[in-house]
């Protein structure tokens, strides 16, 4: 096992990760009295208020039984026995997961005496001891038992050294506790007039601790001071716990000044008090758990110290100020270069970092070259020698320097590239780099006259310099690779890298361009991307890198040429820096410095331990119906909730107290997803109306990316609802079948009626169509007759006109014939030619057209409202489809004279061209 603060550590300023709870945390009182811990590692403290539980996620109290201060607390087993105000007794979890108490004073027939309280808990062989002022009570576990002890004066403190319980009564001395009876161990005035805080063994030999006057120890019988170099640290000191460490080393609370460690042999080891990192400088109570870890009962709230951590934490309110952007140890000064200036101390010193003078600001690097360091700043280039800057003139903005030569150094600055030479025993400006003035954070010296030169903006820029080093005569922009945020070059093993969130490319000089590595990508992570800067230690050959979760190195493997990849674990809110300003410093044997937001931690590989078996714990469960109060249920398995209380929330947990250690969590619920989750380190998960059916909730634990050794498993159920239960299904069965058996028969019936109604009105419906029919063929029937019957009539009126005209002309003939001879010839042919042209003929013709085109002649004239008699006339013979030379003779003209009537119709009638006057005027 590895010995807790190993007296080879030497404390600074820096000391282990500490974590505080205060009482917003906990949400009790100030004053904690007694810590212990439980087999499942769960931590429980006697708080005033109460008994807190701390399950590595989150704390529970429970209040003590008679609302008064607790005052000790012991775990033994599966039970957490506690004491307070005029009780003492035990709790147990119930089948909820939460403790329940029973009283051991109320179970039997003794009672409390008057103002007794349960100071001290200890645990021997079977029974488990309670400690008040006035008595000594030791309860059986097996019997249930309880002897009681009394004495004539108060008992102050009890402790239990190899399988021995001691403890003073004041004014009589030191005794052991054997079959329930005192036995005299010392009455040594100084025994009996000090308060002991607590008895150990050195060598065999007891060492009792005092409240004020420090240690003495049981040597021969003789009680003497015990003389180590710590007495005049503790002189004046009060102390009010201790504990002793598995290396023997001894923790001492005090009131008032902290936590003090001694080594084994007395010497000094270390204090911690509120300007170290503690949250009070009164320590009621100190405890290690089963991982090392030393719990501190304050005054005010609860500190864990992470004592077997790989990393310690500088901690000072004086001296180092500022984000560590750079760091480097010259002539046995450790020097540290912050955004507010240029700190250093001796290395290996306890002391606090001072300012170098006129070196206030950022400070961007540190380099040793030739024996001299540089510091790169923001108001220029300094050199630094012990505790003195001195100011390299014209240089303004400077972020690094390369060496070219003994005498000649290359400067990246704000705009560009500069040359620093060496005259006698100091530096100088020398010249600017023409021909490239972008910013040069980033650069390197490819070969006595290539640099490359990475601007995260812009990209990887490759400069042809000449041989002394004034101009940049080429400028290339490298295209192998993209710009990037964070981005960065560094020569590794000889190999040029450049290095963003897409991973790691080796520049290849045959071809110009870079390549990705994919083993060196394995340095950054996708996911906890933080900072694409690699950083390598030469000296180790080991190439850094820093992600969001932790802090990795890539070495030569020892039995291949394949490197090791290594992860250190790191919790963000240790590690915070300046995103790309990351920095990592070897200090010997195994030691790193890193720079973060806050001053530097310092990481011991050496300690690096792999994370030993954990469980996941199942802490509550809740299920309740929607939008209503969450009720704590059982842990029990196999459980049955009602279907409408079908929202169940998870809470798990596992017992780590490392505060540098990240702890993630993967679940999944079977019967729902039988995927797992992604991981998270949220300690709870909410499952919300979920369908009947039956469930496994399955979770399991992950610390520093090492799984748990139990994955732990909830089964559950969800009941049917009402409506889906057996006995309704046998009814939504039975009840479908009747009623699909009374739809067989209505549908029958209905379709039954329905085929006689379609029958019916079908019927009625080709009757009906039958009849229309008819009528219809009367109605064209008779509208045919009538149309025939004009028709007659118009031929009759034609007929008869004719017939009368032609009687009426051959009786004119006649008669002139008889009464006057050959003398009335001429006078027959003038009849004749009057007959010919007689108007009357035309106006019988008019009325029988009329009759037979009913108000044809009317449609014209209205149309043509500039028409003659004559031209009505043409129109109705035209109407009639008489051609030219039939029309002639009717009119008593020449054809060719019946052409003209025609066309001078056509001009009256504004016809084009085209259309035909025949089919015009059978057309109106």
């Amino acid at each position: 096992m590895m010995y807790l603060l190993a007296s080879s550590i030497a404390f600074c300023q820096e000391f282990p990760p500490i974590s505080i709870f205060s009482t917003d945390d906990y949400d009790a009182e100030n004053q904690n009295w007694g810590i212990s811990q439980a087999p499942n590692k769960f931590i429980y403290v006697a708080n005033n208020k109460g008994l807190l539980e701390y399950n590595g996620e989150e704390w529970s109290l429970y209040p003590t039984p008679n609302e008064t201060i607790m005052r000790s607390v012991k775990c033994y087993q599966e039970l957490v026995f506690t004491g307070f105000y005029m009780d003492f007794g035990y709790w147990k979890k119930n089948s909820f997961g939460k403790l329940d108490y029973t009283s051991l004073v109320n179970s039997d027939s003794f009672s409390m005496l008057e103002d007794e309280q349960i100071w001290e808990i200890e645990e021997l062989n079977g029974w488990i001891i309670f400690k008040s002022l006035q008595r000594i009570f030791l309860y059986n576990l097996s019997t249930s038992e309880i002897q009681i002890f009394s004495s004539e004066n108060n008992i102050i403190k009890l402790t239990k050294l190899d399988n021995t319980i001691y403890f003073q009564e004041i004014g009589k001395g030191i005794f052991s506790l054997e079959g329930g009876k005192a036995k005299l161990v010392s009455d040594n005035p100084i025994l009996k007039e000090n308060l002991i805080v607590n008895i150990f063994k050195i060598e065999n030999n007891l060492l009792f601790l005092t409240q004020k006057n420090g240690f003495y120890i049981l040597e021969n019988n003789q009680v003497k001071k015990w003389n180590i170099t710590a007495n005049s640290i503790l002189e004046g000191k009060t102390v009010y716990s201790a504990s002793q460490l598995s290396n023997q080393d001894i923790l001492l609370g005090t009131i008032s000044n902290g936590l003090i460690s001694l080594k084994n042999d007395g010497n000094f080891n270390y204090q911690i008090n509120s300007k170290k990192g503690l949250s009070n400088n009164t320590i009621l109570s100190i405890f290690t758990d089963v991982d090392n870890n030393i719990w501190l009962g304050l005054d005010n709230g609860v500190n864990v110290i992470d004592s077997t951590s790989p990393f310690q934490i500088y901690q000072s309110e004086n001296g180092l100020s500022g984000t560590v952007y750079a760091s480097i140890v010259f002539e046995n000064n450790l020097y540290l270069g912050t955004n507010q200036g240029l700190f250093y101390r001796k290395q290996n010193s306890d002391d606090d970092f001072k300012l170098i003078q006129n070196t206030q600001g950022q400070v961007w690097n540190l380099s040793e070259i030739n024996g001299t360091l540089f510091c790169s700043h923001d108001s220029g280039t300094f050199t630094i020698q012990n505790d003195k800057a001195a100011f390299i003139e014209n240089t303004i903005g400077t972020w690094n320097v390369k060496k070219i030569d003994e005498e000649t150094v290359l400067q990246g600055s704000y705009n560009g590239l500069s040359v620093l030479k060496k005259v006698g025993n100091s530096w100088e400006f020398r010249n600017k780099v023409k021909g490239f003035n972008n910013s040069s954070r980033i650069f390197l010296l490819v070969d006595e006259n290539t640099v490359f030169v990475n601007h995260e903006y812009k990209g990887v820029y490759k400069l042809q310099i000449n041989s002394d080093y004034t101009e940049a005569t080429n400028v290339i922009r490298d295209n192998s690779v993209d710009k990037s945020i964070t981005s960065h070059l560094l020569n590794y093993n000889g190999d040029i890298l450049y290095t963003s969130k897409k991973g790691v490319y080796k520049y290849h000089f045959d071809d110009k361009k870079f390549k990705k590595d994919t083993l060196l990508s394995d340095l950054l992570s996708t996911r906890e991307f933080l900072s694409a800067k690699l950083i390598y230690d030469k000296e180790n050959n080991r190439l850094w890198s820093f992600t969001k979760t932790d802090v990795r190195y890539l070495a030569p493997n020892t039995f291949n040429s394949e490197p090791i990849l290594t992860k250190i674990p790191v919790k963000g809110n240790l590690f915070k820096g300046a995103s790309g300003y990351e920095n990592i410093l070897y200090l010997g044997n195994d030691k790193y410095l890193v720079g973060t937001s806050n001053g530097f931690f310092i990481l011991y590989l050496d300690k690096i331990t792999q994370v030993e078996d954990f469980k996941t714990h199942l802490t509550k469960v809740y299920n309740f119906k929607l939008d209503e109060k969450k009720q704590l249920i059982s842990l029990e398995q196999n459980k049955t909730f009602k279907n409408d209380q079908n929202n169940i929330e998870f809470f798990f947990s596992v017992p780590s107290f490392n505060k540098t250690s990240i702890i993630n969590y993967q679940y999944k619920l079977e019967g729902f997803n039988e995927k797992w989750s992604e991981k998270t380190d949220q300690n709870n998960i909410l499952f919300k109306n979920l369908p009947f059916g039956d469930y496994t909730f399955k979770v399991k634990s992950f610390i520093d990316e090492k799984q748990s050794s139990n994955t732990l498993a909830y089964s559950f159920s969800i009941s049917k609802p009402w409506y889906l239960s057996n006995l309704f299904v046998v009814i939504y069965v039975t009840g479908t079948m009747v009623v699909l058996y009374l739809f067989h028969i209505t549908y029958r019936r209905y379709y039954r009626k329905q085929r006689e109604k379609l029958i019916e009105k079908s019927n009625r419906e080709n009757e009906l169509k039958e009849l229309e029919n008819k009528q219809k063929i009367t109605k064209l029937n008779n509208e045919k007759l009538r149309s025939d019957i004009e028709s007659k009539n118009r031929e009759l009126a034609t007929s008869t006109m004719s017939i009368i005209k032609k009687n009426e002309f051959l009786n004119t003939i006649k008669t002139e014939l008889l009464t006057n001879g050959k003398e009335s010839i001429k006078k027959v042919v003038k009849i004749i030619d009057k007959n010919l042209n007689n108007t009357d003929d035309w106006k019988l013709f008019q009325e029988a057209f009329n009759n037979a085109d009913k108000n044809f002649l009317k449609k014209v004239k209205d149309k043509h409202p500039n028409l003659t008699p004559n031209d009505l006339r043409l129109c109705a013979y035209l109407r009639l489809n008489l051609s030219s030379k039939e029309i002639a003779p009717l009119l008593n003209i020449s054809p060719r004279s019946v052409e003209v009537k025609r066309y001078r119709l056509r001009k009256k009638m504004d016809l084009d061209h085209n259309d035909n006057l025949t089919d015009y005027i059978l057309n109106i």
